[in-house]
């Protein structure tokens, strides 16, 4: 099963109350695709898929999500294949000049 490590800037969103000093997280989450691996995590803790997923169910512009270190590239479909023993890293991309 997929191992799915939530950065500590999204963790900290995995109640309604936010979590001040949250740490990495990690869920195991079944699934055969990136989309599907996530409709898991975010069954379990539903306030965090807004901070993930726009109102289309895309990964947010700041947020990067990787399968076995190699980046997500569909940002709008997720349909990227997740191998059973994969890990799937989801953090907040930071931008700006």
């Amino acid at each position: 099963m997929p191992t799915v490590v939530l950065a500590p800037a999204l963790a900290r969103w995995l109640t309604a109350v936010p979590q001040v000093g949250a740490g990495e997280k990690t869920v195991h989450a079944p699934g055969s695709t990136v989309r599907d691996v996530l409709a898991h995590v975010f069954a379990e803790y539903p306030t965090l898929r807004g901070y993930v997923l726009d109102e289309r169910g895309a990964l947010r512009h700041h947020v990067v999500a990787f399968v076995n270190d190699e980046p997500v590239r569909d940002k709008q479909s997720l349909s990227e294949p997740v191998p059973a023993d994969a890990e799937v890293y989801l953090f907040q991309a930071l931008s700006g000049g």
